[in-house]
């Protein structure tokens, strides 16, 4: 993106903005700025957004644009509590990170019936106190709070789209009980599940 672009988003709030941004949407540097960081559930259901498009001609272009916006947004979110210190650097092996994400891969292909931490472990070859160290490290939260996360994006997206019932929803993404779901959901956005299907916004 050119510095042009972000300037016209970004040069009012500047003091939120990353360091190493912030001077090329000053033009103080022409370096490149390169976006490090890991896939959260938000950045994982945007991208499948991305890959799963429903639209075309004029209206497919503008649902691309606004889905890499909201990409730039979470990525930009990461830096940012880089900076302030609030992600530390892993220490793990390259050989224990590609299995923490297979990790994440199996958990997320079983969102109805995830295995137990024990079974995950197994199943992408790493011991189950490194798989617990490591997704704190890289996710930045549990196993299970990752999984949950990612769980109540899903329900956000589904929910937004007012194509399915709530129950439906809920059993989609694991909840056999509507009750307990309406609960993890408000707790999550501070509104009800039939509120989002109904076109209220949530707070994310």
């Amino acid at each position: 993106m050119e510095p042009s672009f972000l300037k016209s988003y970004g040069s009012s709030q500047l003091d939120s903005v990353p360091s190493q941004l912030r001077n090329l949407i000053e033009g103080n540097k022409q370096e490149d700025f390169n976006l490090l960081g890991t896939t959260t559930p938000a950045m994982q259901l945007a991208i499948g957004q991305i890959l799963t498009c429903p639209y075309r001609g004029w209206m497919k272009q503008r649902y691309l644009e606004s889905k890499a916006l909201e990409l730039l947004v979470l990525h930009l979110e990461q830096t940012v509590k880089r900076e302030q210190g609030l992600n530390l650097v892993t220490t793990l092996k390259s050989t224990d990170i590609d299995r923490i994400h297979d990790a994440k891969e199996i958990l997320l292909r079983h969102l109805d019936n995830p295995p137990s931490l024990l079974d995950l472990a197994k199943q992408a070859g790493i011991n189950h106190n490194k798989l617990k160290r490591g997704f704190r490290e890289i996710f930045g939260t549990t196993v299970f709070g990752y999984l949950h996360d990612y769980r109540m994006e899903k329900a956000r997206q589904l929910l937004c789209e007012g194509k399915l019932s709530v129950a439906t929803v809920a059993n989609i993404v694991g909840y056999v009980n509507s009750g307990h779901f309406a609960v993890a959901f408000k707790r999550k956005f501070s509104i009800s599940p039939s509120a989002c299907r109904l076109g209220e916004k949530p707070t994310i």
